[in-house]
């Protein structure tokens, strides 16, 4: 791995905090992800299932956790199953992880090798009243491919039909929403390196330049930092592809006078950073992109003051539409004939901010998190706002990582990247 090892009592008691919510007498089991082919030997760059790396730091493939906190051996009350190496695998892919190693990084002390997976997990279900299983119950999943957590489901289901089942999502999601200091420290570096590379680029965009070309600065950077690649697909939009709210194609010139919107991420260690900027092409912005650019900023500003303990998000989402509502109003965009004839199901900001201001963020980009319960303190959101305006060709977004304080406003884990006009404008005229 790229990054530097973690500490192994973050997963510790990350494995605590799930057991100490499971039911009495029940195990539960989380697998790793496929690698995912492409075409003939092609394949996908693994990526591990942010589930079983949460619960085990173990970042490689075929691997599996099962977690028996009643199991009358004591040897099995965590227990990781890995893939065997040798010096054959070591040749050709690279040292896998043996036991001794496995322990180092996780702190789980019974650590098997796949093949004994079989063998085992029949006695320990012989013991156990039921079983957790893990599905992806993210609001935005798409679950249409089937998963090596989706087999094994399956194939519970078949040998094991008289146990209980139970879900481990709402365990998972309520967990996961809440960071430790390690996991916050982490999502730290992972800003950081996204700042490095913001600055890098701030001297290198001028008219003429690809929106890919930007791309490419930003790679760069990330991977000199020890990031393994971005937190997500990269948005380098121009002009009028601002407004193209998920524009991934990244492969259009940057005109004089247009602006372009950057929503960029590095991950660190699997967790991410998710940033959005938008810069004017020929280091100025006009009256008007400068007028706009401070409208969101100051719905940025005041939203993220809501971030605190005790806040409901869909009340949250509601304040910031009526924040945008006025400077929607300010800009020309709205008038009060639009908001008396609104419909109150698709408010009349939403043709100019037809988005969500902010989701939870952490091991995954838009990462797992209870909606319908007030947040907490260490609790990460971003905070994005945006203004869209498709006749004039202008997109502008502004995107910070914000950590909910236990008390008082929001701490920035972007505090440093550049963000007033004027400061982006002096960088980007430096010589």
């Amino acid at each position: 791995m790229k990054y530097f090892p973690i500490d192994k009592m973050l997963f510790i008691e990350n494995r605590k905090k799930f057991t100490a919510q499971m039911k009495t007498g029940t195990l539960a089991v989380f697998n790793s992800n496929d690698i995912y082919p492409v075409s003939a030997d092609g394949i996908m760059p693994f990526a591990q299932h942010r589930d079983i790396f949460y619960l085990s730091g173990v970042d490689q493939e075929e691997s599996i956790l099962v977690l028996f906190p009643d199991s009358k051996n004591d040897a099995h009350r965590e227990v990781l199953f890995l893939k065997e190496t040798n010096e054959r695998i070591a040749v050709w892919e690279g040292a896998k992880l043996n036991k001794e190693q496995a322990f180092e990084t996780s702190g789980v002390k019974t650590v098997y090798w796949l093949q004994q997976f079989p063998a085992i997990f029949k006695q320990m279900m012989a013991e156990a009243e039921g079983i957790y299983l893990n599905t992806n119950e993210h609001l935005r999943a798409d679950t249409t491919v089937q998963t090596r957590e989706d087999r094994f489901i399956i194939q519970v289901k078949q040998e094991y039909p008289a146990h209980q089942a139970h879900k481990s999502a709402p365990i998972l999601h309520r967990i996961r929403s809440v960071k430790e200091q390690t996991e916050l420290d982490l999502m730290q570096q992972a800003c950081d390196i996204t700042e490095k590379g913001f600055r890098r680029i701030l001297g290198f965009v001028k008219p003429g330049v690809w929106e890919y070309e930007i791309e490419a600065e930003f790679s760069h950077e990330f991977l000199r930092n020890r990031s393994k690649s971005w937190a997500y697909t990269p948005i380098v939009a121009s002009g009028k592809n601002a407004c193209v709210l998920h524009y991934i194609e990244n492969n259009m010139q940057c005109r004089d006078g247009d602006v372009i919107l950057l929503d960029v991420g590095a991950e660190y260690a699997n967790y991410s950073s998710d940033m959005s900027r938008s810069i004017p092409v020929n280091g100025r912005f006009s009256p008007r992109q400068r007028e706009v650019y401070d409208a969101v900023l100051r719905v940025k500003n005041q939203a993220q003051q809501l971030l605190v303990p005790g806040t409901m998000m869909a009340e949250y989402h509601k304040e910031v539409g009526k924040m945008m509502e006025s400077e929607l109003i300010d800009l020309k965009l709205l008038d009060q004939t639009d908001i008396k004839n609104q419909d109150p199901n698709c408010p009349a900001y939403k043709k100019y901010f037809m988005h969500g201001t902010s989701h939870f963020l952490g091991l995954d980009t838009h990462d797992v998190g209870l909606w319908n319960v007030p947040i907490e303190a260490n609790m990460v959101f971003t905070c994005e706002p945006g203004i869209y305006i498709p006749e004039e060709g202008l997109g502008i977004r502004i995107e910070d990582n914000l950590v909910v304080q236990a008390s008082g406003e929001p701490f920035n884990l972007m505090r440093n990247i550049p963000i007033e006009a004027d400061e982006i404008e002096t960088l980007m005229n430096q010589k």
